[in-house]
């Protein structure tokens, strides 16, 4: 009869006449080393303590063994370093950085238990179906302090007041896979999903808002940016506001709140038969061009228009007949900017052109920080699953903008700073004393993790002095 026994090491093939022998002895050992700068971060900006406050807590703190904080930490840490799942968490929350980031060694009230919530715990902080609504399901959000706190979090990050300022406007879809509260069939997409409405400024995140998928692409985008102008302007009564969108945003509300607000904005312009007529003898022109040279060609113009009934009044539209490969392709931008101080080929290829880049930052949300995880049952669950992600990417934005500027990281994607910086392997020893963490001395990124690692304290320092 075998012997049952488990060995504690195992022997591998010998090299250069050294035994290789591997075994579960290590003691605390952590893939996720580099994640100390975003405690960094948090320390600055105290990210995971102000998103708290957005939250109703209505359990008896008397016995309370995961501070609603904590949970909080829990799953934005967790999503930028990539653990998308809860159930990541019931390994996670015996990963020492985990607990170092949570500043929370052991447990406190129930010795039974680990220092850091499980999956059923943080389960219970997602699926809240409704305010005050459910006996095991005690933690509120409130959706309007959260959106608050993202464009504070994006005022804070400068210095002083902006002369300018670029509002990115943007949907995209969701898939959906399952038989999710509000789905949709949604034609362009050809799927079910939903269509959340995101705004960015730069890099900077301002708004990410879950909507259902029947819904136009600008729905609820004049009662949101009039919201955030006002809060903007509160802190910078004197910023130029432009809004930038594609041919989606171009109605008639949206524009003419604009005009009324003392905002500008250049949105595209859906091409219709008329626009194409005034169109027809500049792309004449680029076609010769085109043919002449047998390199794409390009030919602008500038004039007013207005539709037949659904705008209140003429607009500035600039044009660009374009002929490339055989093909016409002509675009139109409607603007409220003026000619003087924008011509129309630099409107176009500089001003206008640029929110392809809120494309990438939109791609990094839902590609690096899986703000596309929408599969609980309910709209407001994957509301907050889409402000878990929006924190984790204000957070990994943070790193970047302050710790690997001017550094070969310095626009480098979120999933390549965890990859490279984060997810670093290290050995953990905790005394009475410290808690070190010790990375390989052969580290790669040794020299930019350090130096992020300063920049970071140094911000955290300074922000905690009084002024």
């Amino acid at each position: 009869m075998p012997t049952q026994c488990s060995p504690k090491l195992f022997e591998f093939k010998a090299v250069e006449r050294r035994s290789v022998v591997a075994g579960f002895d290590g003691g605390d050992i952590t893939s996720n080393a580099g994640a100390l700068l975003l405690g960094q971060v948090d320390r600055g900006i105290s990210l995971v303590r102000r998103f708290a406050e957005c939250f109703i807590d209505r359990r008896d703190h008397r016995y309370v063994e995961h501070r609603l904080e904590t949970l909080l930490g829990q799953r934005i840490f967790g999503l930028a370093l990539g653990y998308e799942d809860l159930n990541d968490h019931d390994e996670l929350r015996k990963d020492p950085t985990f607990k170092a980031l949570a500043g929370k060694l052991a447990p406190e009230l129930r010795l039974n238990c680990e220092a850091l919530a499980g999956k059923s715990t943080l389960n219970r902080l997602e699926h809240t179906p409704k305010r005050h609504g459910a006996k095991y399901h005690k933690i509120d959000c409130d959706g309007a302090r959260v959106d608050a706190l993202l464009v504070e979090l994006f005022l804070e990050a400068h210095e002083r007041a902006p002369r300018e300022i670029v509002l990115d406007l943007d949907n995209t879809d969701i898939p959906l896979f399952g038989m999710q509260e509000g789905r949709f069939f949604h034609g362009y997409y050809d799927e079910y999903c939903y269509l959340p409405l995101y705004v960015f400024c730069g890099r900077h995140l301002l708004l990410a808002r879950q909507r259902q998928a029947n819904v136009a692409g600008a729905d609820g985008a004049v009662e949101e940016m009039a919201r955030m102008v006002a809060q903007i302007r509160r802190r910078w009564p004197r910023v130029r506001i432009i809004l930038r969108a594609d041919s989606g945003f171009s109605n008639e509300p949206l524009m003419a709140w604009c005009e009324l607000s003392r905002v500008d904005y250049a949105f595209g312009l859906a091409r219709n038969p008329r626009l194409q007529a005034a169109l027809a003898e500049e792309m004449a022109a680029a076609k010769r061009l085109c043919e002449a040279s047998g390199k794409p060609a390009r030919v602008f113009r500038d004039f007013r228009y207005e539709t037949l009934d659904s705008w209140s009044r003429e607009r500035r539209v600039v044009a660009k007949a374009e002929f490339t490969a055989g093909e016409a392709n002509p675009r139109f931008v409607v603007t409220s900017l003026k000619r003087s101080e924008c011509k129309a080929k630099y409107l176009y290829e500089k001003v206008y052109c640029a929110r392809g880049e809120m494309e990438n930052r939109i791609k990094e949300c839902q590609l690096d920080l899986y703000a596309d995880r929408t599969s609980t049952a309910t709209m407001r669950a994957n509301q907050l699953r889409l402000w878990f992600a929006s924190m984790a990417y204000v957070l990994m934005c943070t790193v970047r903008r302050i710790g690997l500027n001017h550094t070969p990281f310095a626009k480098a994607s979120c999933g390549t700073i965890r990859l490279k910086l984060l997810k670093i392997g290290a050995l953990v020893r905790i005394s009475v004393r410290r808690i070190k963490v010790a990375m390989a001395s052969s580290c790669t990124v040794a020299g930019t993790w350090s130096t992020a690692a300063v920049r970071l304290n140094a911000a955290a320092q300074a922000r905690a002095s009084p002024a």
